[in-house]
Parts: structure tokens; C-alpha cells; sequence
């Protein structure tokens, strides 16, 4: 599929194919635990991967063999998801997610056929849960091909970058330009990552001051 994806980015957008020739992007797999990564996720929300991934770690340590359900969530004191290091927020939000799925009035497996409008409504009736996290979940564990995150910081630091910006694009910017690479912007996103993650690798990190 990413083959596909980058004989369309050829045609539709030069400089966003080149770019795409310097990355070896994965095929889309649907997850196998839609619960776990949505958990993940609302984790994961305004922290860089690594800090989610701790803070993951430590909560999945909270059960028995590291799996997750909505009836063990909800069996937790708030202090102890506290003790992990989730804000009052996350704890919440995971919470009242685990109490939808619980009651039925979410049901997972149902994301899996239907369309993406209609994930991010099911998806953020759940307070805590907004557009983004709806879109990473439609991205990562649904491989759906065709989503952008147009309000997503790292894909606006990945176009400044591509296209050579002064300053980053507005969201009704990004809108306009991911339209170009549909029916693959879930691909041209993942490109936009690399490029901002390979952008910040290369600013040195200040010199500690001598003293």
C-alpha cells in the first residue's frame, strides 16, 4: 500500500514523494486491542511518545500481565491511577471510557465497519476524548489510509519543514493542502512525522554554561 501511496504523491505532490523516499513507512495493520491503544492514546495526549510510553508502562503494570479491561479500570482508586503519574484529567477520561464500554453504550468492535466520520462521533461522546485522539485511533488501530490530523503540532512542524515555511501553516492551511494527497494522507501523515522527528534530531542541544 505505501508503494500505492507514494506513486500518488508523485503525481500529486513532488516535493512530499521525495521525501517519502527517504523513509521506509510500514503498511497499515489493524490493531488487535482497539481498548488498549485507545487508553494509550488518551494517555499520550500533549506528551512526546517516550513520556506516554512510561506512563503507559506503568498503569498496564497495575494488572495482571499487563492487560487492560474497562471492569478492572473502573475497580481502581483514583489515587492509585493517580500514583502512576496520570493527571486528574487522564484518569477521568479513561475512567468515564472504560464506564462506555462497560455499559455497551460503546462498542469497539463496531468502529471496525463504519466510516471515519462516524468513529470520531462514537469516539468523542466520551468526555476526555477529542477529534485528535478519534483521528490517531483511526490512523494506528484501524489503518484507515485516508486521515489527517489537521490540528496536529508535529505534522504542522513536518510541512514548515517539507515545503520550506517562515513560520508554521494555519489548520485551514494544513486542510487545504492534505486534500492532495488523498486518498493516502494517512501516509503523507506519517512522512510529516519523520520529517519533523528528523528535523529536531538534527538541533543540537545547548552546551551546558561553564561555570
Amino acid at each position: 500500500m505505501y508503494k500505492k501511496a507514494q506513486a500518488h504523491f508523485k503525481k500529486a505532490d513532488p516535493k512530499l514523494h521525495r521525501a517519502s523516499l527517504r523513509f521506509d513507512v510500514p503498511d497499515l495493520v489493524p490493531s488487535e486491542d482497539i481498548f488498549r491503544d485507545i487508553v494509550w492514546t488518551i494517555i499520550g495526549q500533549q506528551l512526546s511518545g517516550k513520556a506516554a510510553d512510561t506512563i503507559f508502562d506503568r498503569f498496564a503494570s497495575l494488572f495482571p500481565d499487563k492487560k487492560l479491561d474497562a471492569r478492572s479500570i473502573l475497580k481502581l482508586e483514583d489515587t492509585v491511577m493517580r500514583s502512576v503519574g496520570l493527571s486528574g484529567s487522564k484518569a477521568r477520561a479513561i475512567r468515564t471510557f472504560s464506564e462506555h464500554v462497560l455499559s455497551g453504550d460503546l462498542v469497539l468492535e463496531n468502529l471496525k465497519k463504519i466510516d471515519e466520520v462516524s468513529v470520531i462521533t462514537e469516539l468523542t461522546k466520551v468526555k476526555g476524548i477529542g477529534p485528535w485522539t478519534a483521528e490517531m485511533i483511526l490512523m494506528f488501530s484501524l489503518g484507515r489510509t485516508d486521515v489527517f490530523s489537521a490540528g496536529d503540532l508535529g505534522l504542522m512542524k513536518g510541512l514548515k519543514e517539507l515545503y520550506g515555511l517562515r513560520q508554521l501553516p494555519d489548520k485551514k492551511k494544513v486542510e487545504r493542502l492534505s486534500q492532495n494527497w488523498s486518498p493516502y494522507r494517512t501516509y503523507a501523515a506519517r512522512i510529516l512525522w519523520r520529517i519533523a522527528d528528523e528535523k529536531k534530531n538534527r538541533i543540537p542541544k545547548k552546551r551546558l554554561s561553564k561555570k
